[in-house]
């Protein structure tokens, strides 16, 4: 017998965790199970063109599944959770009124929080934020980041000094707003009826994973959609231009680094990434977590959900 969905439409079910876990292919096997479609919560997902680097599904990886905000900005558009929340909640509404369960799959935790949670998200004005990147680029993060540091010690100690692009934001906020810039989240106030599931491996099992990965990219004419990504202004990309990967090829092609030197940087880079993303997902202690590697996976997910979401 099948549960009766709550109140207001089904719950959202996200689907998270570290790179290279699998999400994607879980994500679509829970929707075809559940009648349901995938909403993506992948940052770099949402910009054209970057398919290879971005693992982003292609139309046989969706398995007949409908995929909502995959390729909505151009490259050179700067990241705006806020943005994308209102996307992906517009999206997310249509669905719980129709009775489609909605599947927020993917690793950018600020994404996922944004949309499942009630979150105070300061906005952004382009004439400071251009003026804080141009100082960026003449004076070097580790100067930006000791002016954090005057202005807003506890920003400072949590945001690295060689991440200029979050030190920049945390200076901007600091500027637009006359307070501090909260570098930790506060406390959950939920958005939405929803679940969590958190899919992990071990983590010399993802490294080998990540490394695999790096391969098949590279295998799979990685280089040339950078190429053609730089020649579409991918450099002038605030956001898009430092994405894993994007970055270390965009130095090899302004021969900075040789190209085993990019494929490697790739590949510990993403590893550190993973690392981050999973001491991200591990602070919700509302998350189950599963398993990646264990063969009945979509049955333990669905198990999970037909006792905690859909209606036991």
């Amino acid at each position: 017998m099948t549960p009766t969905p709550p109140p207001g439409g089904p719950p959202v079910v996200a689907l998270v965790g570290p790179t290279a876990t699998g999400k994607t292919a879980l994500g679509v096997a829970l929707a075809r199970r559940l009648g349901g479609e995938v909403v993506n919560a992948d940052s770099m997902q949402l910009y054209r063109g970057m398919d290879i680097g971005t693992a982003k599904p292609d139309v046989a990886e969706r398995g007949g599944v409908p995929h909502h905000l995959l390729d909505l900005w151009h490259v050179r558009h700067a990241a705006s959770v806020a943005e994308y929340r209102r996307r992906a909640r517009g999206v997310i509404d249509r669905m719980r009124a129709a009775g489609v369960v909605p599947l927020l799959v993917g690793g950018s935790g600020l994404y996922v929080r944004a949309v499942l949670d009630e979150l105070d998200l300061p906005g952004t004005d382009p004439a400071v934020r251009a003026r804080l990147q141009a100082e960026l680029a003449e004076r070097g993060s580790a100067a930006m980041h000791a002016r954090l540091a005057a202005v807003d010690p506890a920003a400072a100690a949590a945001v690295l000094p060689g991440n200029g692009r979050r030190v920049v934001r945390a200076l901007e906020v600091v500027e637009l707003t006359g307070g501090p810039f909260r570098a930790t989240l506060p406390e959950p106030r939920p958005h939405y009826p929803a679940v969590v599931l958190g899919l992990d491996r071990e983590p010399a099992e993802l490294d080998a994973r990540v490394a695999q990965r790096v391969d098949r990219m590279w295998a799979a004419g990685f280089v040339a959609e950078v190429e053609a990504l730089a020649a579409d202004g991918l450099r002038e990309g605030p956001t898009a231009s430092r994405a894993l990967g994007y970055a270390q090829v965009l130095a090899q092609l302004d021969r900075r680094l040789t190209a085993a030197e990019a494929r490697e940087r790739t590949v510990s880079a993403t590893r550190r990434f993973v690392r981050r993303q999973r001491s991200w997902f591990r602070r919700d202690a509302a998350t189950t977590w599963l398993d990646a590697a264990r063969p009945d996976l979509v049955d333990a997910a669905g198990a999970v959900l037909d006792a905690r979401t859909l209606g036991a």
